[in-house]
């Protein structure tokens, strides 16, 4: 398999679709990627995270779960409040117990393949993600963010536009669309 992504997500997303199947198998909800990883994911790690961020409404039984894969929780001053593995740079944390506060339209979540045998994770949608990137560019704390979308709206030119201004107007609380993404 031919991939523009950095090793390192690749290892950390192969382990979350391990962790997605033993939610799964138990009958659980699948934990959902979201935030800079998702970003990292869909655009071929042009924009890189230190850190997998996930969802999830049963967060103690996930966490159950991170501890089974070998995951760790340091404890004490000035260390991550998420999940490390050994055999990973990259950080595992729980944000929310659904993405974006509920306002995903659960049909749309993707469900990944490929990278783990026997194996797949969910992962939020594009066109989301650039929603809630400009949500969080137009609250005027994060500048850099406006970059972000607008490649994750250029990389992806099959998005569903009318999806994509309806999710873009209502994390901009009506201040920005679609339009605002092409420079």
């Amino acid at each position: 398999m031919t991939t523009l992504h950095r090793p390192e997500l690749l290892r950390a997303l192969a382990l979350l679709a391990r962790l997605n199947e033993a939610m799964h198998a138990r009958g659980l909800p699948r934990p959902i990627l979201v935030g800079g990883a998702a970003v990292e994911y869909f655009s071929g790690s042009a924009v890189m995270t230190g850190d997998i961020d996930l969802t999830s409404p049963v967060q103690e039984e996930l966490e159950r779960e991170l501890v089974a894969l070998g995951f760790i929780k340091p404890e004490g001053f000035g260390h991550t409040l998420g999940w490390l593995h050994p055999e990973l740079r990259l950080g595992f944390e729980v944000v929310g117990s659904t993405p974006l506060e509920g306002n995903v339209d659960p049909f749309r979540l993707l469900l990944v393949e490929g990278l783990s045998p026997d194996a797949a994770f969910v992962i939020i949608p594009v066109e989301d993600l650039i929603a809630d990137r400009m949500g969080q560019y137009s609250s005027g704390t994060a500048p850099e963010l406006l970059r972000q979308a607008r490649m994750l709206f250029r990389l992806h030119p099959d998005l569903d536009q009318a999806y994509l201004e309806r999710r873009i107007r209502h994390e901009t609380a009506n201040e920005y669309g679609i339009a605002d993404l092409t420079e």
